[in-house]
Formats: C-alpha cells, structure tokens, sequence
C-alpha cells in the first residue's frame, strides 16, 4: 500500500479534490474485489462438493441444502445423494473453507502487529503445542480409542497454555519483537522434539495416529466442528475489522508513530496477538497441523489487494479459505480413493502459488 504524505498548505482545492476522488476509485476497486471474492468462494464451495466419484452435480447439491433447510419429501432414489452431500461432502467443504479462512486471518493478524511478513500463526509456538497436546492424549490412551474431543481438548489446552506463557513472558520482560519471535521459535523446536519423542516410544497404532493428526486434516468433518469453527472465525472478523486503522498504523508508521496517533499500540497488540492465537489454537485442535495457509494466505491476498487492512483483512480470509479447500479437494481425488492429508498438499498447492505472485506482483493493486 502506498502511503500517502501529508497534505500542505499550497495544495490548491482542485489537486485535493483529484487526490480524493482518486482514493475513492482505488475504494470502489478493493470493494468490487472483495465482492468478487465472495461470489468466487461461493461457487468453489458449491464446486467442491460436486466433486468426486458419486456424481452429485450442482442440482443435487442445491436440492439437498434446499431440503435440509426447508425440510420437504426425501424421494429413496435421491437419498444415497443426500447423505453424501449432508453427512460428508458439505461439512467437510465447509470446515476446510472455514479453518483455511481462520489461519489465514490469524496470519495476517500477526504479520501486521509485529511487522514481519514471514510471522505465521504458529510463531509463537502454537501448531506444536497442539500437536504435542494431541499427541500426548493419544499415547496416555495407549491402543484403546479415544473421543475426538479429548484429543481436541489436550492439543487447545496446550497450545493456550505455552501461547499464554510466551506473551505473558514478553509482556512481564518487556521483549521487543525480535526477541518475541526467537522465543517462539525455541518453544517451536521445544515441542517438536517433545512430540518426537512421544512418536518415538510410541507402539505402532499409537504412531500411526499420531501422524495421522500431525499431517493435518479435514477428514470426518462433522457439523459439530463447521459451527465451532465457522462461528469463531465469523465473530473474529467484525472485531478486528473495528482495529483496522489502528493496524495500518502499526503496520505501516511504527510504535511511536501509531503512539502519536492516539494508538494505544501495547494494547492493541497484546490484545490482537491473543485473538490471532486463540483462533489457530482453536483451528489447530480440530484439523491438525496446517502450517502453510497463515503464511501464504495473507501474502496472496496483499499482492492482489494491497496492504490496506480495512480491505486487507476480508481479502485474507477468502485467499486463506480457498487455498484451503483447493488444497483438500486435490487430496481427496488426485489419488482417490486414497486421502492425502490436507496439510501435505497446501504445501505443494501454495508455494507455487506464492511464487508466481511474487514475481508478477507489478500487477497487484497499489
């Protein structure tokens, strides 16, 4: 994003109505954008349930929402179709869009207030906290199977937990940012290796779930999971949308800046980081570990958008949700009827991605 300087004294009344009505087309153009990445994401996700080997096609997807909404006769020849697009395709369309949407929001969230556009969700440690909750649940269960809520329940309780203890750390020293992500990258490595050794000790069922979960996945979504994860994702962007400003102003003049603006910058980032947090920690409990979309996702949307956060923000979760389930969709039909984990093909899916919008970013909108 461009930043303006300030207006003088001899700018005449004609230069800065041009200048006005210049930042108003550029608005109109972000809005249209972001209007046209609803639309897209819409039909990717009406797409995606389409897609696969039971031949459900945009009629039977739109017959069978209408039905489960409105309610109405069931024909026993449209059941089979019913239940494939209710009980299994829809809800893991929908959880892949919305936790995709909520990393990549989380992402853009923590690459705005500590000013570093390589920062993810997972700097301060939150994506092996959990894995290591997750794992640490699994091994004490031994052989016998456990609840999926337990599992969710150990990976949010840990990763909470080593994420409060970190900004409670950089809080009570009173760390500069690089310092804040040294330390998150040394309780990264930290976990990891606790989680290694867990895999290592482990018997042979027990590894085999605990890499299951670490790869990453949206397999056996229920609805459950889609308003947990939908609904915390749809609370999160009104109220950091309300900060936007404050952000830019972070983002884009500094600490002392932003502090001369009437930005209560400690504040806003303590209380930003841990809403960013809280909502990868959430994602990371029911999907497992998906590193790459945090990362990815915002930087997509700020070549195509630009850098304005007001904008910046909605524009992050739609990228973040569609490379998600783009992501999910290849896993699940490119070697069907095996499942590639979800967090294995992001990785395939987005770094080539990445790389040609860096190279073409002349394009982007300023």
């Amino acid at each position: 994003m461009a930043i303006t300087t300030p207006k003088t004294g001899t700018d005449t009344p004609g230069e800065q109505n041009a200048v006005a009505s210049s930042e108003r087309k550029r608005a109109n153009v972000k809005r249209l954008a972001i209007i046209g990445g609803v639309v897209v994401s819409t039909l990717a996700v009406v797409a995606a349930v389409t897609i696969g080997t039971a031949g459900v096609t945009f009629g039977d997807v739109w017959k069978a929402v209408t039905l489960s909404i409105f309610g109405g006769t069931l024909e026993n020849e449209f059941a089979q179709k019913f239940s494939i697009v209710t009980e299994l395709r829809l809800p893991r369309v929908l959880l892949a869009f919305a936790a995709g949407a909520g990393l990549s929001l989380s992402g853009v969230l923590m690459q705005g207030l500590l000013r570093n556009p390589l920062v993810s969700p997972f700097t301060l440690g939150v994506s092996p906290a959990a894995a290591f909750g997750a794992a640490l649940a699994i091994t004490i269960a031994g052989g016998t199977t456990l609840p999926s809520w337990a599992i969710i329940a150990s990976a949010l309780v840990v990763s909470l937990a080593v994420s409060a203890l970190v900004l409670g750390l950089a809080s009570a020293k009173g760390m500069a940012i690089a310092t804040l992500l040294l330390l998150g990258i040394a309780i990264t490595q930290l976990f990891e290796a606790l989680t290694a050794a867990l895999q290592f000790t482990a018997n042979e069922n027990t590894l085999q779930a605990i890499v299951r979960w670490t790869f990453g996945s949206v397999n056996d979504a229920t609805w459950g999971d889609v308003q947990t994860v939908g609904i915390l994702v749809l609370a999160t962007i009104p109220f950091v949308l309300w900060f936007a400003k404050d952000l830019n102003a972070v983002a884009f003049a500094g600490d002392d800046a932003a502090k001369s603006l009437g930005v209560n910058v400690q504040a806003l980032r303590v209380g930003l980081i841990v809403v960013a947090v809280v909502l990868a920690a959430v994602i990371v409990s029911f999907c497992g570990v998906i590193g790459f979309v945090g990362l990815v996702g915002p930087h997509i949307a700020r070549l195509i958008i630009g850098a304005d956060h007001r904008y910046l923000i909605p524009f992050s979760v739609l990228t973040g949700g569609l490379l998600l389930l783009v992501a999910d969709t290849v896993g699940r039909t490119i070697l069907a009827p095996a499942v590639i984990p979800v967090g294995i093909v992001v990785a395939f899916i987005g770094a080539p991605i990445f790389i040609q919008l860096i190279l073409t970013r002349k394009t982007a909108l300023k």
